[in-house]
């Protein structure tokens, strides 16, 4: 149980039990790090860095993309910064660069808060609590908002880890999404219908090689796990060793990542595996997207396993 205060990303708090170890970064209240034993399964970034393309972060009151950051909720047009102006979007919340206070801790156990004050664009406060956990099990992530003003507050939310396979290259791994639609989207990356993926390019169903397939795409109408909730898996291709993303009830859709976008060395280097309680761009349609009333709270877990 140690503390390290960094510059860009401020104190870091390091949880560990039964070989699990996971690193939380106060900046945005990211997941930096997690490893089992001596295997970094989540791709994060340093101690003194600041996130690369979103890693490891909390997406809320909304994740993904709103088109022009502008919609209506309730009667009342409102206007977001444009925080991806390449694409005149809003993109990925308003809790990202934020710094979270620690509430408690233990060994294996952390809880950060943050305090989101109304403002242009989101006209109401909220109150999130993470807990992030490890054990036996995995990495373990409960995440609750309460809305703490006076009129009803739309909410969404997602988190944006990437995972890898130690020495398994992108292209040769094995992918399940639990998703039977497939969002279509625009050259901004904003929500146009949805087609069902059964037996085409899109159909991930049961475990397939990624191969030469660039993803940055949304999967509904999910297959269950027995517990209600759902679950991605990217696997070696000869299904030795998977790592698995779940998500309870709360979590509708799944986003996949291949990272053909970035730069450098993270270029198609690891997956972002997504759980969303909404799709992008449901703060204009309404779609899943949850109302909070004034002092309602809403609570998801979401988690890591890892098999081999």
């Amino acid at each position: 149980m140690t503390d390290v205060v960094a510059a860009k990303s401020g104190t870091q708090w390091t949880i560990e039990a039964d070989g699990h170890r996971a690193t939380v970064a106060e900046v945005g209240g990211v997941l930096r790090g997690y490893a089992v034993g001596p295997v970094e399964v989540v791709d994060g970034f340093g101690p003194d860095e600041i996130s690369p393309a979103s890693a490891g972060q909390l997406l809320a009151p909304w994740p993904n993309r709103i088109r022009d950051g502008r919609y209506t909720f309730e009667g009342t047009t409102h206007q977001l910064p444009l925080t991806e102006p390449g694409k005149h979007n809003a993109i990925h919340g308003l809790t990202n660069w934020s710094r979270w206070r620690l509430a408690e801790r233990t060994p294996e156990s952390v809880t950060l808060e943050f305090d989101l004050p109304a403002q242009v664009g989101y006209p109401w406060s909220l109150t999130l609590r993470t807990r992030w956990s490890v054990g036996a099990d995995g990495l373990r992530s409960d995440q609750e908002v309460t809305n703490t003003g006076d009129a009803n507050a739309p909410w969404g939310f997602s988190v944006h880890p990437y995972l890898r396979l130690p020495g398994v290259a992108v292209d040769d791994t094995l992918l399940r999404v639990p998703g039977r639609s497939k969002v279509l989207t625009d050259n901004r990356l904003l929500p146009i219908g949805a087609v069902k993926v059964a037996g085409g390019e899109f159909d991930y169903t049961e475990p397939r090689r990624i191969g030469a397939a660039a993803l940055d795409t949304t999967w509904g109408d999910l297959i269950a796990d027995s517990d209600g909730g759902s679950s991605v898996t990217i696997a070696a291709p000869d299904g030795s060793r998977s790592v698995t993303v779940w998500g309870d009830g709360s979590f509708k859709w799944w986003q996949v990542f291949t990272g053909d976008t970035l730069s450098g060395e993270r270029f198609r280097r690891s997956c972002a595996i997504e759980p969303m309680t909404c799709p992008p761009d449901a703060f204009r349609s309404g779609r899943d997207l949850v109302v909070l009333a004034p002092g309602q709270g809403w609570r998801g877990s979401w988690g890591i396993r890892v098999a081999g």
